[in-house]
């Protein structure tokens, strides 16, 4: 893992994105099953559990306590992830996850649209801690998502497009 790269952005008056990268020390195969593989994924950032495929439903449960429906949008292994959360509601946000491969690493690029513009700074700090946690689960440590995110939310607070 090298450094977190994030950024926050105004999508409209009420909407915005946060824009998160990184690049780790594993193949792309690696990282695209920690980010898709339902046991992997309960170890750094969420529980899922449904229908597993493109345009299924799963209910998750993000260790950030988000937890509702998500519907999977695309899933183009090992390079493209996109789902969208409360699918079908004025509150839907669209994640998606492209990887690629650096040599005998892997970057990962994430943006999250579709966010209140009140709440932006939360979840780029949000973000932030959960790339951090990945990192720490593929070099077999412990994740700390709650701490980190109290320590990162001031500086994102500051970057605030709103």
């Amino acid at each position: 893992m090298t450094q977190t790269l994030g950024s926050l952005r105004r999508l409209d008056d009420k909407r915005g994105a946060v824009h998160m990268q990184d690049v780790y020390d594993t193949d792309i195969t690696d990282l695209w099953s920690a980010l898709t593989v339902p046991d992997r994924l309960a170890r750094w950032i969420a529980t899922v559990e449904g229908d597993l495929r493109v345009g299924g439903t799963v209910k998750a449960h993000f260790t950030s306590t988000w937890q509702g429906p998500v519907r999977i949008d695309v899933c183009t292994a090992p390079s493209h992830l996109a789902i969208t959360l409360d699918p079908g509601t004025e509150d839907a946000a669209v994640i998606e996850a492209m990887l690629t491969t650096e040599g005998e690493r892997t970057r990962l690029v994430i943006e999250e649209r579709g966010l209140p513009l009140d709440d932006l700074h939360f979840h780029g700090a949000g973000w932030q801690a959960h790339f951090e946690d990945l990192g720490h689960y593929l070099t077999g440590g412990q994740p700390a998502w709650k701490a980190r995110w109290e320590e990162l939310t001031p500086a994102y607070k500051s970057l605030d497009p709103s």
